[in-house]
């Protein structure tokens, strides 16, 4: 059942209201789960990326090209995921998407958009030297956290 209007506004000036009380807690509950998530998913796929490379490693000993291209293939799939389960933890699965405000649940109705992250950096590249926009990430990665 979805939430009301009513219930989506109280709980985003809940969440503003924690990130703003408390900002290191904030950070804490933000990446946890996300990053927990995509460890399982690199693990998973990792198991997967063994399991191609015995595919292959036996096409090739009993000269079937057909199950080495088929290991190949699924090592190449699970390293694809392992890299982006690894690089990108927020948005490495269809339930992780970045439809947050502040790095909290679904806000605005669960209505999919672009993040007002994205949109700072997109402003940031508009203006200033590379070097201030260097700077500029320096000091929020440093305030805020790898995440």
């Amino acid at each position: 059942m979805p939430l009301s209007e009513e219930e989506l506004r109280m709980l985003e000036q809940m969440e503003r209201a924690l990130v703003a009380e408390d900002p290191k807690l904030a950070s804490t509950l933000r990446g946890t789960a996300m990053q927990r998530a995509a460890r399982r998913r690199a693990i998973a796929s990792g198991v997967v990326f063994v399991a191609g490379m015995a595919l292959l490693t036996g096409g090739v000993i009993f000269r079937q090209t057909i199950l080495g291209i088929v290991g190949f293939l699924v090592m190449l799939a699970a390293a694809v995921v392992v890299v982006t389960a690894l690089r990108h933890p927020a948005s490495s699965g269809p339930h992780m998407r970045d439809t947050r405000h502040d790095g909290f649940g679904v806000v605005d109705g669960g209505k999919a958009g672009k993040s007002p992250r994205f949109q700072r950096n997109r402003r940031a590249k508009a203006s200033g030297s590379f070097m201030e926009r260097m700077d500029e990430r320096w000091r929020r990665r440093r305030d805020n956290g790898p995440f």
